[in-house]
């Protein structure tokens, strides 16, 4: 994703998938604690449903919307960990999987799993 956009901006943008049909409102946006950068965001996927996590990178913020390059069903039925907590490596490597994505070099992250944990950086 581009480096310069505010996380924070993100929250309550319209996130589209690779079709550009609405998959929802971004509700949180997640960071790696060890770098900062963020990883993911929750998408608020209806009234009634829940968020669904999508990777930010290789997303692209484009015309005020999140694009994210995936089909919405694959979206939608990304692994549920709830939101307003923690991801734990684990959880990162099952989202990671889910989506068919590379998971980051070793040396890229930390080797103890535990100095590597996300978190919420806001939320709406």
């Amino acid at each position: 994703m581009q480096t310069d956009i505010d996380p924070r901006g993100l929250i309550g943008r319209r996130a589209l998938d690779r079709n550009g049909v609405k998959i929802g409102t971004v509700d949180e946006v997640y960071l790696d604690d060890s770098t900062g950068e963020p990883e993911w965001a929750s998408v608020r996927t209806g009234l009634f449903s829940r968020d669904a996590f999508v990777p930010l990178e290789p997303s692209e913020l484009v015309q005020d919307q999140l694009c994210v390059p995936f089909d919405k069903a694959l979206i939608k039925d990304a692994p549920d960990f709830g939101v307003g907590r923690h991801l734990s490596p684990e959880q990162e490597l099952q989202l990671y999987h889910h989506y068919g994505m590379a998971v980051p070099p070793a040396g890229s992250r930390p080797q103890d799993p535990a100095d590597r944990d996300f978190g919420e950086l806001a939320g709406g």
